[in-house]
């Protein structure tokens, strides 16, 4: 099936809107039109055996101590089924009655299909439809919808539900980070997850578990068992999620029913505050959380288990900050990964998409400068891929996926690969939002970005292995520490000369301990007689100082806070001035202070004498404020200087579209 195809059926169901223009706002439509696509699809599905199904329903109706669900199953074909001979169709043709027979008809369904409709309140929608006199319009639409397995297979029903929703999204005004993962972008994320497996995968009694904390409408894990069973038909695939959204959770499931999934493993729920599966672990695990989405509705969830559970929980590497949720996904997938066991074997692989702000955000000690370091130091990070801008539905920004393992090969350990892929891509014909590029995956004479980004990968693994590989351009590997530094905080000592002016003597009155003063006008008054008085230390200042207080007959004040505010009052800041002291040391300058990265593995005083003491010979490095801290710029690794046009050049085109410009204007004036 083509995608014109898709679009055609998407077309059909969205035409609904025209009935709803004036009952609905645009930004209900899809709480309409979502909910009736799904229900004609299980309508659809379950359409060869309804008669047999209706049959054993009829038989069994009297029988109260007898539950016939394993019958009805087992005739059905499938794990869920409808016990009423009704159809939309039928609803359809007696209008008077289409609310009450179509509330018998949802009704009729199993539970856990009901559930599914039960998520979209569309007992709500069926009265609101009634009341307006469209429901039997509505269903008559729908009962055009050819939507049977034979004519949409699974994976291509998955893309006109994606289609609906993306309209939905657009029609209420989602913001940037409630996007949907096309398919070309999830295929090469799972090629990029599975392949490295590809030999283990085809072995005899393979089973594999995927999981996807936020899985939207299952794209990514339909095509990750896609992919398993791709290369090993015999192989047993289970895919766990969870999900949010209730239309996209709907979806969801009801797509693992279709599919003689246990539509069970489709949780519904936060992630964060409301975790499924935490006892289980996963072989496989992937992700396309929303960008920059705050998590403040789970703060206190989320706060409470980095507090009191620490490394037992979740989150024990830290925090990220309230307005991006993306670590809190990554750390929560981390969790759920196989253990490797003594022999090498278990584990688990990551892949997740990320825009940039993962890659650097948070200086050294921060909450995501931390997960970073947590993440680096134990050895998860496999690769980070940079893809092409405009690649998302509802935003244009750059992406990243980034590869986690905790069973790196022996040759790989301690290494992580960039790869620099934002140049593979091609322009689509027609934009769709914000998505104006895609991966091309090598058909109707297109380029196979697809195909050539997964062997890079993999030539860039091998890269990874062995030193004397050929490395590709788009290609580099580090390792680990070099994406941790030093954050060191460089001192330089607070100089000053001391000498009353109008302007020092305006500080000195509104210095607090001096405002405090009984006799506060006075002081500053026997302070004013030495007007013009320059001294080079502190000790010469003060003495001069508290001789004229006493010779206006006042007391010179005791405390250390009141020296302090008369020295900064009275204190002036020069290069050339005596160096202040604490204890014996010298006292720091807050105005002076700088702090730099230094690389990880550089000696602090080596690289002080190096970089700074030709400078300023007198800093020092304050090592109590040492911190760690790790980032990956990627970007900067692979920037390529291009140097700017000559000006000759430059002024030669100015010139010749002057020329072109003055001649249009002599024939407008013609």
């Amino acid at each position: 099936m083509n995608s014109s195809k898709h679009t055609e059926l998407a077309n059909h169901a969205w035409s609904v809107a025209d009935l709803l223009r004036g009952d609905y706002k645009q930004s209900d439509y899809g709480k309409v039109i979502l909910p009736f696509t799904v229900l004609r699809r299980l309508e659809c599905v379950l359409e060869p055996t309804r008669t047999e199904v209706a049959e054993i329903a009829e038989k069994y109706k009297g029988e109260e101590d007898f539950n016939p669900d394993g019958f009805l199953r087992r005739a059905s074909g499938h794990s869920f089924y409808n016990k009423s001979a009704l159809t939309l169709k039928k609803i359809a043709a007696d209008p008077q009655n289409a609310a009450k027979n179509l509330q018998v008809y949802v009704g009729a369904f199993s539970e856990n299909a009901r559930e599914v409709l039960e998520k979209y309140e569309f007992a709500q929608q069926i009265k609101r439809l009634d009341g307006a006199g469209l429901l039997y319009k509505v269903i008559g639409k729908f009962t055009d919808l050819d939507l049977h397995p034979d004519t949409v297979p699974n994976h291509n029903m998955g893309y006109v539900f994606e289609e609906l929703i993306r309209r939905f999204a657009e029609q209420s005004n989602e913001t940037a980070g409630e996007h949907f993962t096309p398919r070309e972008v999830i295929k090469l994320m799972v090629n990029l997850l599975i392949a490295p497996d590809g030999d283990a995968l085809t072995l005899p009694g393979t089973v594999r578990t995927v999981m996807d904390p936020a899985c939207g409408t299952g794209g990514m894990l339909s095509a990750a068992e896609d992919h398993i069973t791709t290369l090993n038909p015999n192989a047993e695939v289970e895919v766990y999620g969870q999900e949010l959204n209730p239309e996209s959770w709907s979806i969801c499931r009801s797509d693992l029913m279709i599919k003689e999934q246990d539509p069970d493993h489709i949780a519904f729920g936060n992630s964060f505050s409301d975790p499924a599966f935490t006892r289980k672990k996963f072989d496989y695990l992937l992700a396309n959380p929303p960008f920059g989405v705050e998590w403040k509705k789970v703060k206190d969830e989320v706060e409470d288990e980095h507090k009191n559970l620490g490394d037992a929980g979740r989150f024990g590497a830290g925090l990220p900050r309230i307005n991006d949720g993306s670590f809190l996904f990554l750390q929560h997938m981390i969790s759920m990964m196989k253990p490797v066991d003594v022999n090498g074997g278990g584990g688990s692989r990551i892949a997740i998409v990320f825009n940039g702000s993962p890659l650097f955000t948070g200086a050294a000690g921060s909450g995501e400068s931390e997960i970073r370091r947590w993440i680096l130091e134990n050895d998860w990070l496999e690769a980070i891929v940079a893809l092409p801008d405009q690649l998302f539905y509802n935003t244009g920004i750059s992406t990243y996926f980034w590869i986690l393992t905790n069973r790196k090969d022996a040759d790989h350990k301690g290494k992580v690969v960039l790869l620099d892929a934002r140049d593979q891509w091609v322009k689509m014909r027609k934009s769709l939002g914000d998505k104006r590029k895609e991966l091309g995956d090598g058909r109707n004479g297109r380029p196979d970005h697809i195909g050539d980004v997964t062997r890079l990968y993999g030539e860039a693994l091998q890269a990874a292995r062995d030193a004397d590989h050929p490395m590709h351009a788009k290609v580099k590997v580090f390792e680990n520490e070099q994406f941790g530094h030093q954050r060191i905080t460089v001192e330089r000592p607070l100089k000053l000369r001391f000498e009353v002016t109008e302007e020092t003597l305006a500080a000195l009155g509104a210095a607090k301990p001096v405002q405090k003063l009984e006799q506060a006008e006075d002081f500053v008054a026997a302070v004013r007689t030495l007007l013009g008085s320059r001294w080079a230390t502190k000790s010469e200042a003060f003495v001069a100082l508290k001789d004229a207080v006493v010779a206006a007959g006042l007391m010179w004040p005791s405390g250390a806070p009141f020296a302090k505010a008369v020295r900064e009052a009275v204190g002036v800041r020069d290069p050339e001035g005596e160096v202040q002291r604490i204890k014996g040391e010298p006292e720091p300058d807050s105005e002076l202070r700088d702090c730099e990265n230094v690389p990880l593995d550089e000696d602090l005083e080596k690289y002080l004498k190096r970089e700074v003491h030709p400078h300023v010979p007198d800093a020092w490095i304050d090592h109590s404020k040492t911190k760690i801290g790790y980032e990956i710029p990627i970007t900067r690794h692979f920037y390529v200087y291009e140097p700017s046009r000559p000006l000759t050049e430059i002024d030669a085109d100015l010139k010749a579209l002057e020329t072109e410009i003055q001649g249009l204007l002599g024939e407008v004036t013609e």
